[in-house]
């Protein structure tokens, strides 16, 4: 059984290692165009699906006298494991994303154009209704800052900012397979975004800074993973996503599919204090259904290094640098994060 465990978290780092952008991909389905300029809006990482949550159950006993620990997962990769039934969790994260460069078509870096900051701040309450099943909702407020733009406004505006309400997510989730000492715990997902945030009627003199939202609704359903490795917890998710079509100052668009293959792990350094690496990501393409994309296809593959402070079984705190390493059509950015969870 301990070579069985060794080989699983060889192949778990392999992963890690191995994995680069082989296809299209589109996380914003907003830009306009064949091959559109990256446009200041809603940073990348701030509309991942998922989060921290009630990560492990309390802690528990393998079967061989090991005791599971309780955590409440990674920052941004979602966990498997669901909400006990009755329960509520409350997550507020707290970004600023410092967009540094882009990443054009070629999949290189290019000058941003300017300087171009993004906080945003997730509202994440998550409620167990049933056994083995939870539903969340995600309240996401973004505001954008561009200074220095080398491509002024109508009236020569260089700098701009604005603020509001993203793309509010609804997500269900519902556990398939209970952990074992063998088997990992397997969750399916449906979740849908709603076209909540500014898209269109947009002021030319706001730079784009009042880019909020996608403009599509996102219909998304996949799997998310889970196993107790000691000391390490590993998290997998696998999602497909089909955008509708929408329309917006430049007319119709009919955004691409894509899908969604985050990994993460956190390493137990003592009962408190947990380490954690993710490396989160999208790739799309076509659209299984309706017209021919015409939008720009985007991708970004990006790592969070972070650590969690459980300061008591029902509170929690992590703190994450998420990085942009590899991208199309997308930005190059380096965001702060802060998350605190709090379970009822």
């Amino acid at each position: 059984m301990r070579s069985a465990r060794y080989l699983l978290m060889v192949l778990f780092v392999l992963a890690f290692g191995m994995v680069k952008p082989v296809w299209s991909a589109e996380e914003s389905p907003g830009a306009a165009g064949a091959e559109a300029t990256v446009q200041v809006g809603t940073p990348a990482e701030h509309t991942a699906i998922g989060g921290r949550s009630a990560g492990f159950d309390p802690p528990k006993e393998t079967g061989k006298g090991e005791e599971i620990p309780a955590t409440f997962g990674p920052i941004i990769t979602d966990t498997a494991i669901p909400v006990e039934k009755g329960q509520f969790v409350i997550q507020p994260t707290f970004g600023y994303s410092f967009v540094n460069s882009v990443f054009n078509s070629n999949w290189k870096r290019e000058s941003a154009g300017g300087n171009f900051e993004s906080f945003f701040m997730d509202w994440k309450l998550t409620y167990g209704p049933i056994e083995n099943m939870e539903v969340f909702v995600v309240i996401p407020y973004a505001h954008n800052w561009a200074g220095k733009v080398t491509e002024p406004g109508p009236n020569g505006e260089t700098s701009a900012n604005s603020g509001g309400l993203a793309d509010i997510n609804l997500t269900l989730k519902y556990r398939l397979v209970e952990e074992t000492e063998t088997l990992p715990t397997v969750t399916a997902l449906f979740a849908t975004d709603f076209a909540t945030g500014k898209f269109k009627n947009l002021n030319p003199i706001a730079l784009n800074t009042d880019v909020l939202g996608g403009g599509a609704y996102v219909f998304t359903t996949g799997f998310n993973v889970s196993k107790y490795i000691a000391p390490f917890i590993f998290y997998g998710n696998l999602w497909y996503s089909m955008p509708t079509s929408y329309t917006d100052d430049g007319g119709t668009k009919y955004p691409g599919d894509f899908l969604t293959v985050n990994l993460a792990a956190e390493y137990l350094l003592t009962k408190k204090w947990i380490a954690l690496l993710e490396l989160t990501s999208y790739w799309g393409g076509g659209r299984l259904f309706g017209p021919k994309v015409n939008v720009s296809r985007q991708s970004l593959f990006s790592i969070i290094p972070g650590i969690e402070y459980m300061a008591t079984d029902k509170f929690s705190v992590a703190l994450g640098l998420n990085i942009g390493l590899v991208g199309k059509n997308n930005y190059a950015a380096i965001a702060p994060l802060l998350s605190m969870i709090y379970a009822f």
